[in-house]
């Protein structure tokens, strides 16, 4: 049987990178519309309800209008923007996250992580669950991104006539990106991290680092107590690999062009230190390649169809 996908916001950096990913699929029929019709109401609606899979790649206004033109209860929806990432009735996109593959499975409504969040809810998630790291301890969170991460515009800012593109740039410096919110709901914690996100001179790939003073956790942790949690709870995963932390360097290529998560507990015993890293994809592990890992698992078919393992 083959599903019919309709992706709104198919031109664009995320809705391209899952055009790559379905091509050549015989069970996977793509409905795109033409340029003209692209911005026809009538035409847009009527591709968004005749759909059995829809994967919204279009900015947080533009997501929500979207889904509200669905009038009927047939129609899945993958929304790859941070619209309904929190949203009472979404299903949270991070199929390694424990039993939300089988939620998923299920979801009428998807709402697929942020790049910047899943590296964060890999490495903090299962040690606020396993109770090694207690919901109320602060946390902070340093993360750099290919500056692809900022679509088109970005693209054109560091590539384009006349560009000035700067080696490192950090931003969000008021401490209210909208991510946060994301990290602190679905990690389970009780008060928001500091997160301090960066990009740079690097068209893909990320790296995303949570320090750790292990010496003032419950029972004092070694890192490899630590690195034994990640490694239970991501046991099978396909997608994602818990590394020895021993690595001289990390860089943020390391798995650029892929759909691969790696995940690392680095630092000293002696002085109770931690490096927590988790290394991805901002285009795949970080947003199309799991809008492509969601889609396979509500069609039921294999969750990597089609993926960059």
């Amino acid at each position: 049987m083959t599903a019919t996908v309709f992706i709104d916001g198919a031109a664009g950096t995320t809705g391209l990178e899952i055009r790559d990913r379905l091509a050549g699929r015989s069970d996977i029929h793509i409905a795109l519309l033409d340029e003209a019709n692209r911005k026809d109401p009538a035409a847009r609606r009527a591709a968004l309800n005749d759909a059995d899979f829809v994967i919204l790649c279009l900015p947080d206004d533009a997501a929500r209008e979207a889904v509200a033109l669905i009038d009927n209860d047939r129609t899945r929806v993958i929304d790859a923007s941070s619209a309904h990432r929190v949203a009472p009735g979404w299903t949270y996109g991070f199929a390694e996250l424990p039993g939300q593959a089988a939620r998923i499975a299920a979801a009428t409504r998807v709402s697929n992580p942020g790049c910047y969040p899943t590296g964060f809810l890999a490495l903090v998630a299962p040690l606020v669950a396993a109770g090694l790291l207690p919901a109320g301890h602060p946390l902070s969170v340093n993360a750099t991104s290919g500056y692809s991460g900022g679509g088109k515009a970005m693209i054109a800012e560091f590539e384009g006539a006349g560009a000035t593109p700067t080696a490192f740039r950090a931003y969000a410096l008021g401490l209210a990106h909208k991510h946060i919110a994301e990290m602190t709901q679905h990690a389970g914690l009780t008060h928001a991290p500091i997160f301090a996100p960066a990009v740079a001179n690097a068209y893909r790939g990320m790296v995303v680092e949570v320090p750790l003073h292990l010496h003032a956790l419950p029972g004092r942790p070694t890192l490899a107590a630590v690195e034994e949690v990640l490694r239970q709870a991501y046991d099978g995963a396909a997608l994602v690999t818990v590394a020895a932390g021993d690595a001289a360097a990390i860089a943020i290529e390391e798995n650029a062009g892929t759909d691969r998560l790696t995940l690392r507990v680095c630092g000293n015993d002696a002085t109770g230190h931690a490096r927590l890293v988790a290394t991805l994809d901002n285009l795949g592990k970080g947003a199309g390649g799991a809008a492509v890992q969601n889609l396979n698992i509500m069609a039921g078919v294999d969750p990597v169809a089609g993926l960059v393992s």
